[in-house]
């Protein structure tokens, strides 16, 4: 735990250094030091206690430390005594080179507290290092004419000390011909030339050995030496001579090496090998060493380098011709390099805009510079961009081009513009540079959502639970972002007196609608409303569609009785002679359905009976009928159930109970069967449809209806009180009188029946006579199914059917 105590500490103080050690490079005055190079080590260099101005074992106690660049420690720190020593001997040459003044930046770190100090230590140079020459002997061949005065550049010497410890000057070993010269090139750096004081003679002198020695200026000073040979050319008193002393040359950059730039020539008059020349370069400096070659033998200067037009210009190259008696000439060779174009023009951007609002005005996208180092024609710059763009350039300045839109732009034309900037230079091949810049349109909100139907038919099944999702609408917006965001909700409706608040409702983000509540074909069975999509820009703009919801039939409505009523105080009877054959219809079971299509398609059947086989129901229009011819034997009350049922999924049904009486003393009736009714009225004409539609009827009618029945039911009950009554339908002793019953629409009755029945006496036979129901067809509902007279019913039977 007290490891990891002191290591945090550690880490403390040494970011603290690291940046005081930053504020101190800023505004710190360095404390500076010097030491003589070669000095021992462990040399005394100061005493740092004392420059800080610290007591003794104050730096012990405060932990003070050198540290220099690269953890390199040339010096150490005794706390105790706070000397400041030299770790090892330095080298100036080794540390610093040539760079004068040598300085080694160290800095002295106090930990506890925290403190530091910036310093610097001088070495200084000694005189450590004596002149060399590189060539320790030289050869000179001096013609024995040459005149007085006639100077030689010898090669310098090189010293490794710097100021004055560096070369000071040359001097030559005592003889009666030549004195040295020491010459200052422009760099600084000292060369020794041969002075010719009086003519030579070679009978006299062959050959000098001259000793030439470099001094330098230190205390004491170093001396360096090389041997000059001086070999005295016999009689070769002509030098070699250039014609024209200066040359003019132009050579295209792109030459290849190797390439011939030019052939000088040098003539000598002298005859024999005193005119044989040799040519070389002559002060040649290292860059044209580098780039250009001669022949000695031809004179044919070649390349040796590849040439840069935009790097030099221009090459002076001096060419020697010497001659076998170490006689030269000198000439000029001006190189002009020609210029190719080699360089491609360059794209500088200066400011550039990547996204453009839609519908903006002109707008800047970019402006930059063109520019191409070639010069001349190879220079000269054309810029240009796509035709198909909406963007245009327009030269503000001098290789200066502003890129700006033509037209206001549509983001849901194109979002994204592709510009492709190119720079084609004149030269020779021409040379281009492209520049892509990627435009990008922002949008704006300029587009109302969008229905993808102007109007939507949605179809919901009656007696849904609440919240089912009936259907969706959807709209689009070319926009993009919170402009294409787009939020539905219901318009107020177009009829005022649909509810439409209470009937649906639509989610806001993505257009599915809902019914509120439960639906009733029979109540509603269509109804319209608008819906509205809204963006989210601002200003929002918005669109909106119809939506027209169709209520499908469900079969919800059992079938309902309307012949014989089961409402009455006393159960309907129906009246049947003994002597009726098979097939004699007894009655009809009158019913209908609220609902609608095949959920009101009626079936009829007989479900019980008080003598089993008797009678039977026929399916279809609900007409019951003797199944067989009655006998004595058979009961006089008989009771039948009969069950209605529609065709719906699953099936709804109601049941009726019908009471016949078997009565004497009617005369024989015939009654077809059904099978011969249906063929006879078929030819005789179509029977009417006694389809109907129940909405229209029913409300006007029932009422009335109900009213006029049980009043009627109520007169006669009072008139026959004596009698057996069962029902409408009475059995006197006497005649009858005939009365009439009408059976109107009631409830969800689709149709109006009207009876008459009468039993007349006096004729010894008795007349049993009905009306027809009279129908009244509303379309959209199935017919019930009617009751058809025959040509020979009236005749048979006394009365007819209306």
């Amino acid at each position: 735990m007290e490891a990891s105590r002191k290591l945090i500490c550690r880490q403390r103080q040494v970011f603290f250094f690291f940046f005081f050690l930053g504020l101190a490079q800023a505004g710190s005055e360095f404390r500076r030091y010097s030491v003589v190079e070669e000095t021992e080590g462990s040399s005394f260099v100061t005493n740092l206690a004392k420059d800080l101005g610290l007591g003794q074992g104050e730096l012990s106690r405060r932990g003070a430390r050198v540290i220099s660049k690269g953890n390199k420690l040339y010096l150490q720190l005794d706390q105790e005594t706070g000397d400041l020593l030299l770790n090892e001997k330095l080298d100036r040459e080794e540390l610093c080179g040539q760079t004068e003044p040598c300085m080694l930046r160290f800095q002295v770190l106090l930990e506890n507290p925290l403190e530091f100090f910036q310093a610097e230590l001088q070495v200084i140079d000694i005189n450590d290092h004596a002149p060399v020459f590189m060539d320790r002997d030289m050869l000179l061949k001096i013609s024995e004419s040459s005149p007085p005065g006639t100077k030689f550049p010898l090669k310098n010497a090189q010293d490794m000390d710097v100021g004055r410890n560096n070369i000071e000057n040359y001097i030559i070993s005592p003889n009666s011909y030549f004195r040295v010269l020491t010459r200052k090139r422009s760099d600084g750096r000292k060369y020794p030339e041969l002075v010719l004081d009086k003519l030579l003679d070679r009978e006299e002198e062959p050959e000098l050995r001259l000793t030439l020695t470099a001094q330098d200026g230190g205390s004491p000073p170093r001396f360096g030496t090389a041997q000059v040979y001086i070999e005295v050319v016999d009689i070769n008193d002509n030098a070699p001579e250039f014609e024209p002393p200066f040359y003019r040359v132009q050579i295209p950059e792109d030459s290849p090496i190797g390439y011939l730039i030019v052939k000088v020539s040098a003539t000598d008059i002298d005859i024999g090998v005193n005119r044989e020349i040799s040519y070389s370069l002559f002060q040649a400096s290292e860059e044209i060493s580098k780039t250009f070659e001669i022949n000695a033998m031809t004179g044919e200067i070649r390349l040796k380098k590849q040439l840069d037009f935009e790097t030099t210009q221009s090459y002076e190259v001096n060419i020697e011709a010497r001659d076998t008696g170490s006689l030269s000439g000198k000439c000029t060779v001006l190189t002009q390099v020609m210029d190719v174009n080699d360089n491609a023009p360059e794209v500088t951007m200066s400011a550039l805009t990547r996204q453009i609002p839609e519908n903006s005005p002109e707008t800047v996208v970019a402006v930059f510079s063109v520019s191409d180092l070639d010069s001349e024609e190879n220079g000269k710059i054309s810029c240009y961009i796509q035709d198909d763009l909406p963007f245009l350039l327009k030269s503000s300045m001098e290789n200066f081009y502003t890129l700006v839109t033509e037209r206001p732009l549509d983001r849901e034309t194109r979002a994204e513009y592709n510009v492709t900037i190119t720079v084609t230079d004149m030269g020779t091949p021409r040379l281009k540079t492209e520049h892509n810049i990627t435009v990008l349109v922002s949008d704006v909100n300029d587009n109302a959502p969008a229905f993808t139907q102007t109007s939507y038919t949605l179809s919901v099944r009656e007696n849904n639970s609440p919240a089912l999702h009936i259907g969706s609408v959807r709209a689009t917006d070319r926009d993009a972002g919170a402009n294409a965001q787009v939020t539905y909700s219901l318009l107020p409706p177009l009829d005022a007196h649909v509810p439409l608040a209470s009937l649906v409702s639509i989610n806001p983000d993505n257009g599915h609608l809902f019914a509120l509540r439960s639906l009733d074909y029979e109540a509603l069975r269509a109804f319209e409303f608008r819906v509205g999509a809204a963006d989210r820009g601002s200003p929002a703009l918005s669109s909106q569609a119809l939506v027209r919801v169709l209520v499908a039939d469900d079969n919800d409505n059992a079938p309902f009785v309307l012949y014989p009523l089961q409402n009455a105080s006393a159960p309907c009877t129906e009246l049947v002679p003994r002597a009726a054959e098979a097939g004699y219809l007894v009655t009809k079971v009158v019913a209908v359905d609220g609902d609608s299509g095949q959920n009101a398609w009626l079936s009829y059947q007989l479900l019980k009976a008080t003598e089993p086989g008797l009678f039977g129901v026929w399916a279809h229009n609900g007409e019951v009928r003797t199944a067989r011819l009655l006998s004595e034997r058979d009961a006089a009350k008989h009771r039948l159930v009969v069950l209605v049922k529609d065709n719906g999924e699953p099936p709804l049904s109601a049941s009726v109970t019908l009471h016949v009486l078997l009565v004497d003393g009617f005369s024989q009736p015939y009654l077809p069967a059904p099978e011969a009714e249906a063929a006879e009225a078929a030819a005789a004409a179509p029977a009417a449809p006694l389809t109907v539609y129940l909405v229209v009827a029913l409300a006007s009618v029932s009422s009335l209806f109900l009213f006029s029945v049980l009043v009627f039911v109520a007169v006669r009950l009072c008139r026959r009180g004596g009698a057996a009554s069962v029902g409408r339908c009475s059995v006197p002793e006497g005649p009858f009188p005939g009365h009439l019953v009408d059976v109107s629409g009631t409830g969800t009755l689709s149709q109006s029946y009207q009876y008459e029945v009468c039993l007349k006496g006096g004729s010894g036979t008795s007349e049993f006579k009905f009306l027809k129901p009279i129908v009244t067809n509303f379309q959209g509902h199935s017919p019930a199914p009617d009751i058809e007279e025959t040509p020979n019913f009236r005749k048979d039977f006394g009365f007819s059917i209306q």
